[in-house]
């Protein structure tokens, strides 16, 4: 039997989430505050359209089985706890939540509901990033010994206007809605962050976010490696490149493109990765790319979580490390 999705939340990545349900499960219901949205996604797929979150919930009791959460970053912890408590799974946009502490809520609530609580790192199954984690794994780089990050995006004006995006409550700041992946890749492959220095600024988009358009961290993690993070979204006019740099005892390797998707550069003694398959394009939002469209293989692993008893790709424990260490750099700046 299909599992069964209701979605909060019918903004622009709901549409991605919308498909990939449709080709897998089933999508039941739909909510928005805005009507319009709501009204058409459920049109286009044969949901119930729904207009605040407690009617969903309440009227889709025994009919849905996950909700996936698309809302706006500021309310993930509200709308999921109350998934939760209504005895819902739960399916997480990136990031989990803007606290550290929401997080912890969140997870809670996931335990004492006995409902798993699923985040969604998609960027974890770009065939370069899968290959050099298992090589880093096998022990094939040796001892690490440092990294550097890049995150060099465009956002201009527009993809701002009229928008949740760049206020500080709701979208929390430039390192939640554009690279929490690229953190989140970090705790993954390398490990956790020990200390952090860094560094912000508002360049081009002053009166028109909250927060930092451009960041430099400087950061040593637990087990000895230190690394630099560098990002911004004043790339003039388009994206220029996502790559992560990685020095090991044994090897070097690069894995660069707009958006990780690429093996760049590798020197590993007595080792090479080869034959990667292609992975996935990026998010198209037709003024602007996102992140890589890994959310076929989210949901896929999801659906096996819940029906086979398979292991979770990505739990809510990873989702909330995400957010301590963008916290860290934060609160580093703020000092």
């Amino acid at each position: 039997m299909k599992l069964r999705f209701g979605l909060i939340g019918c903004g622009r990545i709901a549409q991605r989430h919308a498909e990939h349900i449709s080709k897998q499960g089933e999508l039941v219901a739909v909510c928005d505050v805005e009507k319009t949205k709501a009204d058409k996604l459920s049109l286009q797929y044969g949901a119930k359209a729904y207009y605040s979150v407690a009617d969903l919930l309440e009227a889709s009791n025994g009919s849905v089985d996950v909700i996936s959460i698309c809302s706006p970053n500021g309310l993930h912890a509200e709308h999921a706890i109350e998934s939760l408590k209504a005895g819902y799974h739960v399916l997480c946009e990136k990031p989990l939540a803007i606290s550290v502490n929401d997080c912890g809520e969140m997870i809670k609530a996931a335990e004492q509901a006995n409902k798993r609580l699923f985040a969604i790192k998609q960027n974890r199954f770009n065939p370069p990033i899968v290959a050099v984690k298992q090589a880093i794994d096998e022990g094939k780089l040796g001892k690490i010994y440092s990294i550097q990050l890049s995150c060099f995006w465009n956002r201009n004006p527009d993809y701002y206007a009229n928008s949740w995006k760049g206020t500080k409550d709701l979208d929390g700041g430039t390192l939640y809605t554009q690279f929490s992946h690229f953190i989140d890749l970090l705790y993954w492959m390398i490990g956790d962050i020990k200390k952090v220095q860094s560094y912000m600024g508002n360049y081009a988009h002053k009166d028109i976010i909250d927060f930092e358009d451009t960041g430099v961290a400087i950061v040593e993690f637990y087990n000895g490696a230190i690394g630099t993070i560098n990002y911004t979204v004043n790339s003039y006019q388009k994206n220029m490149e996502g790559s992560l740099t990685i020095f090991g005892e044994n090897g070097t390797v690069k894995i660069g493109g707009q958006y990780l998707n690429e093996l760049e550069y590798q020197n590993i003694k007595d080792f090479r990765i080869e034959n990667l398959p292609e992975g996935a394009k990026a998010n198209n939002y037709g003024t602007y790319m996102g992140s890589m469209s890994n959310h076929d293989k989210v949901y896929q692993n999801l659906i096996d979580v819940l029906t086979n008893n398979a292991s979770i790709s990505t739990n809510a424990f990873e989702g909330l490390k995400t957010v301590e260490i963008i916290d860290k750099i934060y609160a580093a700046a703020a000092r």
